[in-house]
């Protein structure tokens, strides 16, 4: 399983039960971080491989 995955996922269930929901917040933020900067290190990768 992905990082990003499991973060967004155990936030996710974090807020659905009650429990620490600034802390839930946090790893679905962290999450949604990941898959952004992997997905600008994805494409910044592709251009140099094309070049």
């Amino acid at each position: 399983m992905s990082l990003w995955l499991i973060l967004i996922i155990v936030g996710v269930v974090m807020l659905v039960l009650g429990v620490a929901v600034e802390a839930a917040q946090v790893l679905i933020w962290v999450g949604v971080a990941v898959i952004v900067v992997s997905l600008i290190m994805t494409l910044i990768n592709r251009g140099k491989t094309r070049v």
